[in-house]
C-alpha cells in the first residue's frame, strides 16, 4: 500500500511542500499576533472571515486525508488538517482559552514539512533528454 492517491508525482509533492512551508511561516508569525477569539466578542471582522477560511481548509484537508491511499500521504494530510483545526480553535476561542493551540499548530506543520520533504525525495528526478545524449 505504497501507492499515492493525491501526491502522485514530484511536482505535486513539491507544491504541497511549498504550501506547508508557507503556512508554517504564517503560523510562526502568529506568535507575534495574539488572538482574543471571536467567542469573547472583541474580535475584528477579519477574524470571522478567517474562521470561514479555516473551516474550509480543514474540511478539504480532512477529505484529502480520507481519500489518501498510503500511510505517509494520509499522515501528511492529517497533520495539515489538524494544524488548520488548531488555527480555527485559536481564532474562535483565543489564546487565553487555548494557549497550547498555537504551539500544536506549529508542531503539526513542522511535522508535515518534514514528512512532505521525505515524500518529495521519494520521487525520482526527471532526467532531460539533453543530459542523456551528452
Amino acid at each position: 500500500m505504497n501507492d499515492f492517491a493525491i501526491l502522485t508525482n514530484r511536482k505535486r509533492a513539491l507544491i504541497a511542500l511549498i504550501h506547508s512551508l508557507v503556512f508554517l511561516g504564517i503560523a510562526l508569525h502568529g506568535f507575534a499576533a495574539p488572538k482574543n477569539g471571536i467567542v469573547r466578542g472583541s474580535a475584528p471582522p477579519s477574524d470571522f472571515v478567517l474562521v470561514m477560511i479555516y473551516i474550509t481548509v480543514a474540511s478539504i484537508l480532512a477529505w484529502l486525508a480520507a481519500i489518501s491511499r498510503c500511510v505517509s500521504e494520509r499522515l501528511y494530510f492529517a497533520l495539515c488538517a489538524s494544524s488548520a483545526t488548531f488555527g480555527l480553535l485559536r481564532t474562535a476561542f483565543g489564546d487565553a482559552a487555548l494557549p497550547v493551540a498555537q504551539y500544536l499548530r506549529v508542531l503539526m506543520l513542522t511535522s508535515a514539512v518534514i514528512l512532505g520533504l521525505w515524500i518529495f525525495r521519494r520521487f525520482p528526478r526527471l532526467v532531460s533528454e539533453t543530459a542523456i545524449s551528452e
